[in-house]
């Protein structure tokens, strides 16, 4: 079947108003769910301004994780981060504590 000239130009016509419409309603939907969007969400600023939220939070399960606790094994000078642990190695006699020393830090296994 032949297709006229003006039948042609016809079907083009209406292809190009068909994609604007398309494309126009398309614009609306996607403004449509950015305001939607935008009323879910709260600002950064609005946060820090109004009601004054913290952006970071910070670990308190140690009470002072930077006391340092100096021990002298072997006539050397042991710094240890652990109360616990330094108390558990006044806690030994001497010997056990020297041993220790020397299997975790003088890379003796025996």
């Amino acid at each position: 079947m032949d297709c006229t000239e003006a039948y042609k130009e016809h079907i083009e016509y209406t292809f190009n108003a068909f994609c604007k419409v398309v494309i126009r309603y398309a614009a609306i939907n996607a403004w449509r769910d950015r305001d939607k969007r935008r009323q879910r969400e709260i600002s950064f600023e609005y946060l820090a301004e109004e009601k004054f939220y913290p952006f970071c939070t910070s670990d308190t399960y140690f009470i002072d994780p930077y006391k340092q606790y100096p021990v002298m094994i072997c006539g050397q000078r042991v710094i240890l981060t652990n109360g616990e642990l330094a108390e558990a190695l006044f806690s030994l006699p001497e010997k056990k504590r020297e041993i220790i020393y020397l299997y975790f830090f003088g890379r003796y296994t025996q």
